[in-house]
């Protein structure tokens, strides 16, 4: 059965999309910790980060440089956090965050929730920077 994510990147289920390539792609988290959290999922489906292939842990970073550097500038944010944990889709991803603390990037916290007017703001912003 396909992960969520997959359905995501078939276009089975709507996404905030922020950019994609060959191998990955990358949308607005729709419940973030905070404002311009982004997702980067590679394409082909694997459970665990470190058991995907030598090509998208080598270029897995390459492709969210420009995304975490958009995210820096429209989002109000010391820097663009990044976190891999992997435990609520089995589906290998990689969180990028906008962060002022080090506490921002605490995955037990609270998620925020966005309207899809807001989400769609975000999404502008970011893109407008990409």
């Amino acid at each position: 059965m396909a992960s969520v994510f997959s359905k995501i990147i078939n276009g089975e289920i709507p996404s905030y999309k922020i950019a994609e390539d060959g191998n990955f792609f990358a949308f607005l988290d729709i419940s973030p910790l905070v404002k311009g959290h982004v997702l980067i999922v590679p394409k082909k489906e694997v459970d665990k980060l470190f058991d995907a292939d030598d090509i998208y842990l080598s270029t897995m970073l390459l492709f969210a440089r420009p995304i975490a550097k958009a995210i820096e500038k429209s989002m109000n944010c010391k820097r663009c956090g990044i976190s891999v944990i992997g435990l609520e889709v089995p589906h290998a991803h990689m969180h990028l965050v906008p962060i002022n603390t080090a506490d921002d990037l605490n995955f037990t916290r609270p998620k925020l929730t966005m309207t899809a007017d807001e989400l769609k703001e975000v999404q502008k912003a970011i893109l407008l920077q990409f």
